[in-house]
């Protein structure tokens, strides 16, 4: 399910949630709703492509990855995950979630 909300300061974001509702995916903040829609749009194809997916330690020696649009702009950030194929489980859960959306799942 992707998740968009507006917060206090009139920005969109989303949020990727697997079936089980642990989140996948946390966006940046959009300036607005048709940013953000079009943004939701090319998710899709682009989960599709290997070099979308940024992978990050950061110096705690957690892993998380980002995912950027076609440009090379991020996208979004994953949580935190304990180990490296923890993190790449997350990509693949994200991808296959993304490719299974239907219309009805983007709220």
């Amino acid at each position: 399910m992707i998740r968009i909300k507006k917060d206090k300061d009139d920005q969109y974001s989303f949020v990727v949630t697997a079936k089980s509702g642990n989140s996948l995916l946390h966006s940046v903040p959009f300036a607005s709703r048709k940013d953000l829609d079009d943004t939701v749009k090319q998710l899709r194809p682009l989960v599709s492509k290997t070099t979308v997916f940024e992978r990050q330690t950061s110096h705690n020696g957690k892993f998380h990855f980002t995912l950027k649009n076609q440009n090379g702009a991020v996208i979004g950030m994953s949580k935190p995950y304990s180990s490296e194929a923890g993190m790449e489980n997350g990509i693949t859960n994200l991808r296959n979630r993304i490719t299974s959306l239907d219309s009805s799942e983007i709220v």
